[in-house]
C-alpha cells in the first residue's frame, strides 16, 4: 500500500487510507462500576500502553504531556458515560502557555488529542514552578465538553470558564455549575519505566431513586456518598498508573465492603482520523496566493496533522484553492 502522506497519481479527495500510526487497542481500557443499591456510579481508565502511543507523537515537555495525558484519560472517562453516536470532546483554550488543549472520543473508543504550548510563555511558567498544574500552563479562558453527533443532530455543547489549580478541579467546577452533579475526579499521568500511563478514576453521586436501596433516607445516602469519597480518597496516583494491578482489582481494593459492581468494559483504541483527503479539502479552501506562500522551493506544501504529527505533502500545482467571489 502506498504512503497516503505523500503525493500519488490517485486524486487527493479519493484517499481515504489511514496513515501509518501504531494500531493499538486496549481491550479493558474504560471499566464502569456502581455499588449496589448506592447513590454511587463511576468509571476507571487505564490507558495503559495507549497512552505511549498518543504522547509519543509529540516532542512536548513533560508538564505538557502530562496534562494532555490527563485530558485523553478524562475525555474517555466522560465519553463512557453517554449515549451517544460520533464523538465527545474536551477543548481548553487560554491565555496561558498552553493556550490550546483538546481531546475527543468516539462512540467507539477512538482517542485521539493534543496540546499547543507556546516555548517562550512555558520557560517562563518552569522558571516559577518545575511542574506547573493545568491552572498555570492555561491560564484564563474556558473549558468546552462537546457531543457532536454529526450534521443531522444537534450538537451539545457546555462551556464554563476556568476554575481551579488542576484538570480535575476544573471538571468538578463545570459539573457543579453547568450540570448540578456531584462528582470526585482524580486524574493521573507520568512518564514509567514501561513508557507514559495516563489514567482517570471518575464518580458521581447519582440522583433519583433509580437502583438505590428504598430503605435508605437521604441522610443514608448522604453518608453512603461520603463514605465513598473517603475510600476514593485513598487511591493514588501509583495505583493509578500500575501496569500490574489490574482495574477490577484496584476497584475491589476500594469498595470491596461497598457492595461493589462490576459494569461491562469497554475498548479503547489509537484513534487519529486524519487522512489524504481530509487536508486535501482544507487546502482547497484557501485562495491561490495563500497557496503560494505556503509552498516550499519545490512546490511541495506539507501539512501536518496536530494530533497525530504526521506530514502530508502536496504538489502546488494539484491545489487550485478557493478563487474570492
Amino acid at each position: 500500500m502506498p504512503d497516503p502522506t505523500q503525493p500519488s497519481a490517485t486524486p487527493d479527495f479519493l484517499q481515504h487510507d489511514r496513515p501509518p500510526v501504531p494500531d493499538i487497542v486496549v481491550p479493558r481500557g474504560l471499566l464502569p462500576f456502581h455499588l449496589h443499591q448506592k447513590p454511587v456510579r463511576g468509571r476507571l481508565i487505564r490507558l495503559g500502553p495507549l497512552a505511549d502511543a498518543l504522547l509519543g507523537r509529540h516532542d512536548n515537555h513533560p508538564a505538557v504531556t502530562r496534562l494532555t495525558g490527563q485530558a485523553l484519560a478524562l475525555t474517555a472517562g466522560l465519553a463512557g458515560a453517554l449515549k451517544y453516536r460520533g464523538s465527545f470532546s474536551l477543548q481548553a483554550k487560554g491565555d496561558g502557555p498552553v493556550p490550546m488543549l483538546l481531546a475527543d472520543c468516539t462512540d467507539a473508543g477512538a482517542l485521539r488529542g493534543y496540546a499547543r504550548a507556546e516555548p517562550e510563555a512555558l520557560r517562563a511558567a518552569l522558571v516559577e514552578a518545575e511542574a506547573p498544574e493545568a491552572g498555570a500552563l492555561l491560564g484564563k479562558g474556558y473549558l468546552a465538553f462537546t457531543c457532536d453527533q454529526g450534521p443531522e443532530m444537534e450538537r451539545y455543547q457546555g462551556i464554563v470558564s476556568i476554575e481551579g489549580a488542576s484538570l480535575a478541579e476544573m471538571t468538578d467546577h463545570y459539573f457543579r455549575t453547568s450540570e448540578q452533579l456531584r462528582t470526585h475526579v482524580r486524574l493521573a499521568c507520568d512518564l514509567t519505566p514501561n513508557g507514559w500511563r495516563a489514567s482517570a478514576f471518575i464518580m458521581e453521586r447519582v440522583a433519583g431513586e433509580g437502583g438505590i436501596d428504598p430503605d435508605l433516607d437521604q441522610e443514608a445516602q448522604e453518608e453512603a456518598w461520603r463514605t465513598a469519597l473517603a475510600l476514593a480518597g485513598t487511591l493514588t496516583d501509583a495505583e493509578l498508573l500500575d501496569d500490574a494491578l489490574a482495574s477490577p482489582q484496584l476497584l475491589h481494593r476500594l469498595f470491596h465492603a461497598e457492595g461493589l459492581a462490576l459494569d461491562r468494559p469497554r475498548a479503547l483504541s489509537y484513534g487519529c482520523r486524519c487522512s489524504r483527503a481530509r487536508l486535501a479539502g482544507v487546502l482547497q479552501g484557501f485562495p491561490p496566493d495563500d497557496l503560494d506562500h505556503m509552498a516550499e522551493d519545490d512546490g511541495v506544501i506539507t501539512m501536518t496533522c496536530e494530533f497525530c504529527n504526521l506530514g502530508f505533502r502536496f504538489d502546488r500545482g494539484e491545489i487550485r484553492g478557493q478563487i474570492p467571489g
